[in-house]
């Protein structure tokens, strides 16, 4: 089984925010993958795993943790203990600050690179070798004319990624969510080489 977690933070707060990449991506993988009306109904909140589930086919699960994004971890670690998933069957998407807007960097294991979501779920597994789906952001540049080319202090970087793609953003944001669909598309038809393979 494939468990295909996406990060965000809950709540329409953050909905549209940088952060809640993630979620977009399964959200949207999962109206590609069963249609938009069933979708809709697919996802079930499962209180015991702190997590909104879509049950994609026996062999596919889509997951968004109700935690908050420092968090992820306790919802992830529920639910690869429940279905016993192994590190190279979870596969994790989430923003990256470190790759320009619309880049997908694919990769197993390694470090959390500062992002709280990925760091909760390595602490959490005690094991940082599942996948990851990197997507971009953007640089990291403040939203403010006279400052947009000069990269944020650390102290900074958590009001930018929670803050809301710009609306001259938005044809890029959505050709990001549509590339790393159909990123996992293929990882899930052809494997996960094919898909390192076309998007790295």
């Amino acid at each position: 089984m494939k468990l295909i977690v996406g990060l965000g933070n809950p709540g329409d707060k953050f909905k549209y925010s940088r952060h809640n990449i993630g979620f977009m991506v399964v959200e949207k993988l999962a109206k590609d993958l069963l249609s938009v009306g069933r979708s809709e109904k697919a996802w079930v909140g499962e209180k015991r795993h702190a997590a909104e589930v879509c049950k994609i086919s026996t062999q596919t699960l889509l997951v968004k943790p109700q935690t908050h994004m420092n968090r992820s971890g306790i919802a992830v670690l529920s639910l690869v203990n429940f279905y016993k998933i192994s590190p190279k069957d979870l596969w994790v998407i989430h923003d990256d600050i470190d790759l320009p807007l619309g880049k997908i960097r694919i990769r197993r294991g390694g470090g959390s690179a500062g992002h709280n979501g990925i760091e909760s779920i390595i602490n959490s597994l005690h094991n940082p070798d599942f996948v990851r789906f990197r997507l971009g952001i953007g640089k990291g540049k403040l939203n403010i004319e006279h400052t947009a080319d000069h990269n944020l202090h650390r102290r900074a970087i958590e009001k930018y990624v929670l803050s809301l793609f710009r609306d001259s953003e938005a044809s890029s944001v959505r050709h990001l969510i549509k590339r790393a669909v159909e990123a996992l598309e293929i990882a899930l038809k052809k494997g996960l080489e094919v898909a390192m393979n076309r998007c790295n």
